[in-house]
């Protein structure tokens, strides 16, 4: 064995050993348990990042802990490969994104295995293969001979210089981040699939889900946003004709106090407006050039214009102005809100801007009891209605009484609603109705880099899909985009084709699908390597669901909602008929924190990377000034955030392996933070990292050329076994931290030994097993050189000896009139007296006694003793 850490040769020599023997490769085996360990599939970028290693790690670690424990194991890897940045990289480099895309993963291969991940490389994919994206269409064709994909026209940002879509996270101020040019809202023909048909079945689930962060479920809770109100009708005329406005409400108890109605730029109403006021025109269009996501337009400010336009109140017959409003969606619902200023805060704000109307219907701060008997206005006035100031009208606790509502005064909450939706019934204006927030799933992107969507468009047939026997439609992979539209509907050898149905010429289609497409069932074909007939096979009911998945909460709602809908989609298929959700358990890892510095050049930051920097601290560790290492030029500190390539303060992994070794990363990754908290970057904790590893390699290589006694040290022993029991009820709970930490300290005892003995051998046994899921590398050598076997991982997983944790002594924590003075140590069968007796004895308890009489001694067994003075 040799006598220096070298971790490069002893990390290059281990991974070599396990590529040789396989030793990740795995079949289906149903005499063992199979646990399935699975981290979200990364992005071809170029090179890994720390999140990458510390997402993994986590993963890895876990893997070769239940491999030990006697469960098959697999951990797959792939790549999510198409996609918008490939593009954008692509033009850049004036290279087609397949070339671009297939050197990164090569490059983030190779950094994934210089990592020395358990993972079975037999079934890698890569979405951007034919082999895969093929069974996306395939599954597409279904759907939509179902109905669960259709087409209807939808609206997007469009960048009329480009000609082309654009995300929204491309518009910046309104504008094309590429051309500058004002960005329009247009309405184009897009596939959708339908996975509202499965919201009630996708909401219901969620609470099954005991595996899962309770934050989680909580986002796609709200995601899905079951709602049960009530559908209202507002008539009114339209070039001479009879129509009626539909808007949905969970409030519909505040139906008499609406003073208006809002309506999206895209609503018949507003654009029959805007053809005869070019006021309301000019609005319409600064409207069509705005937000199109619901997040972005609760941000913005809420802005106006009458239409001319009225609608009659159901009930009352009143008229109620009509406005266009930059807040209303024509995606959400029919395109209407209904304005109940006095009792919705962003009506509200809205009617004092442009002077409408605010009338209180309802009223808080009386009992349900006190509501069924007479009572007068100071009964229940438990605010004081201002129209000049926005009052918290809505509490989930206390929705409040009908006032100034006509027949419907005096009823609470549900009676209103009941009484309300009757009346509306009966006028054909309206019911009770439960209404959804999901929205069906649109996947058109007219975009190259991406499945091409298996639809021929036939002038006699209409929409075709591709048959089977055609599939998979190939995307070109030669072509290199210029950021005006899609190159496929420039290209006429790719959309020239004949019709599948009727042999005549056609038009193939040229959008392409959501990436989120590619992602959804990922999983399920991992289990399924080397299937070229069906996109899955009975080999995914063995593996699945995944047993552990892992990634970061950025991915809690659309990633997770969209594979739990494939999943029930590919059950109904018939594809895996037993199994509903794909993952049993989630972790969602922290981000890894880092420092970031920059220089403030003629206003403008250049931001430079913390290893470029030289820092001077107190000894606190607070900055007390930093400069470029380079020339000493000062630089600002800009506080800790998370690792970015915007603010140049990410800290590349291979330079971290070159410098200290895979295992010091991995290690370190693990011990900084629980997996589920940010880790805060730290220099000195890696060196520590690395300092630790090389006291396990300088113990282990100690013990190798020494001759060992037969004695046990008992104390020695029990500090083993007791950190090893806290350690194997960590790892359980994912305290992946606490487990490195137990490895410190196993070793801090195995160093107070004062021989080489069977207590060492021993202990070095159990350190070597419970470090070798985090450094696997430095215990695969270790556990060979000390000849304890030939491969770590067929070992078995150290279980606590029962008899090493019986102790003769105990120890015992002593108090003086209830606080903390002081612990001894008595024998286990000691008796009161004599644990009184070394308790008044300890030092420390003298001192606060101070010759006073001890009134009364208090001895809890096997706790405490408590002298009261």
């Amino acid at each position: 064995m040799q006598d220096t850490y070298e971790p490069q040769f002893l990390e290059r020599d281990a991974q070599n050993f396990w590529e040789r023997r396989r030793s990740f490769h795995v079949t289906e085996d149903p005499a063992k348990p199979k646990f399935y360990c699975l981290s979200m599939f990364p992005y071809p970028s170029g090179k890994l990042h720390m999140g990458h290693v510390r997402n993994y790690t986590i993963g890895d670690v876990l893997t070769r802990y239940y491999r030990m424990r006697g469960y098959h194991v697999l951990q797959p890897m792939g790549w999510d490969a198409f996609g918008l940045p490939a593009e954008n990289a692509a033009m850049a480099n004036r290279v087609p994104p397949a070339k671009w895309t297939y050197s990164n993963i090569a490059t983030m291969k190779s950094q994934l295995k210089s990592l020395g991940f358990a993972l079975d490389w037999q079934r890698e994919l890569a979405t951007c293969k034919p082999d895969y994206y093929r069974w996306n269409q395939w599954l597409f064709t279904r759907l939509f001979k179902k109905g669960l994909a259709y087409k209807k026209t939808g609206i997007v940002n469009w960048d009329p210089v480009d000609q082309t879509v654009l995300a929204n996270e491309q518009v910046i101020e309104g504008r094309g981040w590429r051309t500058g040019a004002l960005v329009e809202k247009r309405e184009i023909p897009m596939y959708f699939l339908r996975i509202t048909t499965y919201a009630e079945e996708l909401l219901g689930a969620l609470d099954q889900l005991s595996g899962w962060p309770e934050q989680v479920k909580l986002m796609q809770k709200n995601w899905i946003g079951k709602s049960e109100g009530v559908r209202i009708g507002f008539p009114y005329e339209l070039d001479g004709k009879k129509q009626i406005l539909w808007v949905f409400t969970t409030r519909a108890d505040t139906l008499m106090g609406a003073t208006f109605m809002a309506v999206a730029a895209e609503h018949p109403i507003a654009e029959a407006a805007a053809k005869r006021d070019p006021k309301v025109r000019a609005f319409v269009e600064q409207c069509k050039k705005g937000a199109v996501m619901e997040a972005e337009l609760a941000q913005i400010e809420k802005e106006g214009v009458t239409t001319g336009f009225f609608v009659s109140h159901p009930l009352t017959g009143e008229k109620l102005p009509v406005w266009v409003g930059n807040y209303v969606l024509m995606g959400y619902g029919e395109g209407a809100v209904m304005g109940v200023p006095a009792h919705d805060e962003r009506d509200f704000a809205f009617a004092l801007k442009y002077g409408l109307p605010i009338k209180q219907v309802i009223e808080h701060g009386i009992s349900i009891a006190v509501r069924q008997q007479i009572w007068t206005k100071e009964d229940y006035a438990y605010y004081e209605f201002d129209n000049k100031q926005w009052k918290p009208w809505y509490e989930e606790k206390e929705k409040g009484v009908c006032v100034n509502s006509g027949k419907y005064d005096r009823l609470t909450y549900q009676a209103a609603v009941d009484a309300i939706a009757a009346d509306l019934k009966q006028k054909g204006l309206g019911e009770k109705k439960v209404q959804w927030r999901l929205r069906d799933w649109g996947i058109s992107r007219q975009r190259y880099w991406g499945t091409p969507v298996p639809i021929v468009h036939c002038p006699s047939c209409g929409d075709v899909p591709v048959p089977d026997k055609d599939l998979p439609v190939r995307l070109p992979e030669d072509l290199v985009p210029d950021g005006t539209g899609s190159p496929l509907a420039k290209m006429p050898q790719f959309y020239e084709t004949k019709c599948p149905s009727c042999g005549r010429p056609a038009k193939r289609e040229t959008d392409t699908m959501d990436t989120f497409v590619d992602s959804s069932w990922y999983f399920a074909r991992f289990c399924c390597p080397g299937q070229e007939n069906a996109m899955i096979d009975e080999r995914a009911n063995y593996w699945m669901p995944v047993d552990q998945y892992i990634g970061g909460i950025e991915h809690a709602i659309l990633h997770l909602l969209y594979s739990r809908f494939f999943q029930r989609v590919m059950r109904d298929e018939g594809l895996t008929p037993s199994i509903a959700e794909p993952f049993t358990n989630l972790l969602t890892q922290g981000m890894v924190l880092a420092e970031s510095y920059y220089t403030d050049a003629s206003g403008r930051r250049e931001w430079v990377n913390p290893a470029d920097v030289t820092v001077e601290r107190d000894a606190k560790g607070n900055i007390l000034s930093a400069k470029r290492a380079a020339d000493g030029t000062p630089v600002v500190y800009d506080g800790i955030g998370t690792m970015s390539k915007s603010k140049n303060n990410g800290v590349d992994p291979q330079a971290l392996i070159d410098k200290y070794g895979a295992d010091t990363a991995r290690f370190y990754t693990m011990f900084a933070s629980p997996p589920t908290n940010t880790l805060e970057w730290s220099d000195e904790s890696v060196e520590g990292s690395y300092r630790f590893l090389r006291r396990v390699w300088d113990f282990g290589y100690k013990c190798s050329r020494a001759k060992c006694a037969p004695s046990l040290d008992r104390k020695i022993r029990y500090a083993i076994h007791a950190e090893l029991k806290k350690a194997n009820d960590d790892i359980e709970r994912q305290k992946f931290n606490t487990v490195a930490s137990a490895c410190m300290k196993i070793l801090n005892a195995l160093d107070e030994l004062p021989e080489w003995d069977e207590t060492s051998r021993e202990g070095l046994s159990i350190l070597i097993r419970l470090l070798s899921p985090i450094a696997p590398h430095i215990a695969h050598h270790l556990w060979r050189e000390l000849k304890f076997g030939d491969d770590v991982m067929q070992a078995p997983w150290p279980q606590p000896d029962a008899a090493a944790l019986e102790q003769d002594e105990i120890e015992l924590v002593v108090q003086v009139n209830g606080k903390l003075r002081g612990s001894i140590r008595v024998p286990k069968a000691a008796g009161r007296g004599e644990i009184e007796q070394l308790a008044r004895a300890n030092p420390n308890v003298q001192r606060f006694v101070a010759g006073q009489d001890v009134k009364k001694v208090v001895v809890v067994p096997g706790r405490l003793v408590n002298l009261v003075v």
